[in-house]
């Protein structure tokens, strides 16, 4: 499993940067992206962002 982010959705606000543990995820032309290397499939990131826009896949 890794987290995947909606482009449609991911607003840019950066809540799942701030909390990721692994710092997994970066902003690209202000949206969200996640290094699935990195990704220890957590679920924080889909818990804590505003926009529904990160899900597990």
């Amino acid at each position: 499993m890794v987290a995947v982010v909606d482009k449609e959705k991911c607003t840019g606000c950066e809540t799942c940067v701030d909390v990721c543990p692994t710092a997994a995820i970066s902003m690209n032309n202000e949206k969200a992206v996640v290094d699935a290397d990195t990704c220890v499939d957590c679920e924080t990131c889909v818990d804590e962002c505003p926009s529904e826009a990160i899900h597990m896949e």
